[in-house]
This record gives C-alpha cells, structure tokens and sequence, in this order.
C-alpha cells in the first residue's frame, strides 16, 4: 500500500545533529576512568542503553536500531557482548577496536570505515585520533529488541566501586542517587571463565574481512537504473547484504546476515537519485554534503534539507527522490531484511531509461534494452514498475 507523508509527517523523520540529544549514563561503565566522558545516543529505536534517561528521536520499530557514540581522544568504551549485529560507521577519527575474552585482539579503523563485529564475542573500542576531537561513531543494531548486552566480569565489579550496578532487567541501579545496594539476587549474573572460554575465536586477519575501509569501497556507476539520465548519476558501493543495487557485477564484501543491508551512496553536486519507492524500511545517514530529500510526487511533494551528520527515516512503499546541494553528497543507506530490497521506478524514469537504451531485466537487474526479446522486456518491466 502506498505511504503518502505530510510535510509534518516527514519533518518527524529526519533527525539533524542539533536534535540529537547524548546520555551520558547510558551504561553501567559511564563513571569509570577513561570511560566517563562517553556520550551515547540513540536516534531509532533505543538499541542496548541501560538508562531510563535515554533520550530516543524516532521510537517507531524499523527492523534494527540506529544510534552513535562521540568521546574524547583516549576514551575507552569497556569490553561487552552483542547478541544481535553491531555495525560501526565511522563518520569522524580513528578508533582502536579490541575483541576477544580479555580483548587481546585490536586493530585501528578510521573515517569513513564501516565494521561490523560478529556476535557473541566480547568486544571494547577508544578514541584515537592523532587531533584532539570526540570523534563520531554511527551504529547499527539488529532487531527492533537487541536483548540488551553482557558486560565482561571485570567491567560489572568494577562498576560496582562506583555505585553502580546492573540489575537483572539489564537496567542501571545508582546507589549514588539513593537506590539501595541491591542483594546478589537482584543483579545479572556474570559470565563465568568456563563460559568465556567457549566463546568464538577470530584473528586478526578473520576480522578484517568484516571492514571495508574507504579506500576499499568498489563504487559502480551503473548500479541505479536512472544513472544513465542527464542530471542523474548516482553511484553505490555495497558494504553489507545487497540493498537496492541494480549492477549485476557488483560484489557485495560482506555477505553474512545481518537483518539489514548497508551501502553508500554518493551524488555530485545538483545531481539526483530519481523518483523511486521501495519494498522495505530504509535509513539515510548523512556523511559529506547535503541531501535534499523529497517525498511523494506531483503537487503532493514534500522536501527536507538534511545537513551533514543527519539521519533521515525512509518508510516503505512511499515515492522519494534524493539530490545533492550545496556541493557533492556522500550518504550511507541501511535497508530493512537481508534479501535484496525491491526498487520501483517512477514511469517516466523508466520511459526516459528506455530511450537511452536501457531498461531492468527479468532478475531485476540493469540491461540493454536492444538485447532482450519481448518476453524478458515485459518480465523485467514487470518488476520495475510498482504493482497495483
């Protein structure tokens, strides 16, 4: 069923950087040395904060959640466990991860990687950055629930000193601010060493197959069916799953499920991504430049400027365009589910590709028009078009 938004409706759906509000007691760490000055946000969905005081932007369920982490240079985020997929898109520094049982494991990434660390293993990360800068991390989380984290042995005790503790609703008890000590009961359990010994290995080899770097994104060209269109141009890189990628040689670098996809996106400067509508939930994160974001078609459309740093919501089965002003335009889509997501095109865009020769073939992927016989053409025109 097709999605017609208000202009108050899409206004509720982008999120720029002055909206967004930073918990800094997020998690049972936060009064730790080296830990305390971390900011957590979350900005769909609530993701794995601990904190009743967690502001979230956009509390609609999308298939994953969507938040970010800022800290100052030598700020440490403390060995935890996910059990859903954790994604890290670096908008801003260089980070150390760490991994492993005692995060014995590490490597450094730096603007614009995007990682995505296994589940099931634990996990940490710091500010490294050769400038003085917090940083900023976007993450994507699995799953409208995550089930929350598990916290290394040694982080929960030492948390404790603090006056913190972790109760078994995975929800912060503060005796600072006047709750009483819990009794052991009361509180999660920690792993145990035997646990922790059973957990999966990776080296440090295995984990690099789970980053692309920006010196590693593979763009195409050609992977949109309105790239061919004077004024259009868009190209994609994919990171994660397929998305809405149209280029049948594209190779997708990471291939595991994740319950989404993730890809970037890019435009020169007034160039555009035509009117098109999609069969998932999709999000938009604003790396470099500007997006002009549009809504519904004709008299009915509806626009939003989103800045560098936004995020922007992009429900299923509503008509959008995207074009880049003010300069060129990097952006990252995450896309709902681990098939490929169905792209429909607007008809005059696939009338405008025809005449240029080109046109979807029956698999849904971009072909030359000449080369295909009736029935594929028709095959192929089936999926472009939006089904009534």
């Amino acid at each position: 069923m097709m999605i017609t938004l208000t202009q108050a409706e899409a206004r509720k759906r982008l999120v720029t950087p002055e909206e967004m509000v930073s918990c800094p007691v997020a998690f049972v760490d936060c009064r730790l040395p080296g830990s305390h000055l971390k900011q957590n946000y979350s900005f769909i969905g609530p993701g794995v904060t601990q904190s009743a005081s967690q502001v979230v932007n956009i509390p609609e369920p999308h298939s994953f959640n969507i938040g970010a982490a800022a800290m100052p240079k030598g700020v440490t985020n403390n060995l935890h466990l996910h059990f859903t997929a954790e994604v890290f898109l670096i908008h801003e520094g260089s980070w150390k991860f760490r991994w492993g049982a005692a995060g014995e494991h590490e490597a450094v990434f730096s603007a614009p990687t995007i990682l995505t660390i296994p589940t099931w293993i634990f996990r940490g990360f710091t500010n490294v950055s050769p400038n003085e800068t917090d940083g900023w991390v976007f993450t994507v989380l699995g799953g409208d629930n995550t089930g929350g984290i598990i916290w290394h042995p040694s982080v929960l005790e030492a948390a404790q000193e603090t006056g913190l503790y972790l109760g078994r609703d995975n929800k912060l008890i503060d005796t600072e601010a006047g709750a009483p000590t819990p009794e052991r009961d009361q509180l999660m359990p920690a792993i145990s060493a035997e646990e922790m010994a059973r957990l999966p290995q990776y080296t440090p080899q295995q984990m690099a197959q789970y980053a692309v770097t920006g010196e590693q994104r593979a763009w195409s060209s050609r992977a949109l069916l309105d790239s061919c269109l004077p004024g259009h141009g868009g190209r994609l890189a994919p990171v994660i799953g397929y998305g809405v990628n149209q280029d049948r040689t594209s190779i997708t670098p990471i291939v595991r499920p994740h319950g989404f996809s993730v890809e970037w996106a890019s435009l020169e400067n007034d160039h555009q991504w035509g009117n098109h509508c999609c069969d998932q939930t999709q999000v938009i994160m604003v790396f470099k430049g500007e997006l002009e974001v549009t809504f519904n078609r004709g008299g009915e459309a509806v626009t939003l400027r989103a800045p560098e740093k936004s995020v922007v919501s992009i429900p299923a089965h509503s008509w959008r365009h995207y074009r880049a002003i003010n300069g060129d335009c990097e952006f990252t889509l995450t896309s709902a589910g681990d098939e490929r997501t169905k792209i429909w095109w607007d008809d005059a865009i696939l009338t405008a590709a025809q005449e240029q020769g080109w046109c979807v073939d029956p698999d849904g992927w971009i072909a030359p028009w000449h080369l295909l016989p009736v029935t594929a053409r028709r095959a192929g025109a089936a999926l472009a078009h939006y089904p009534t």
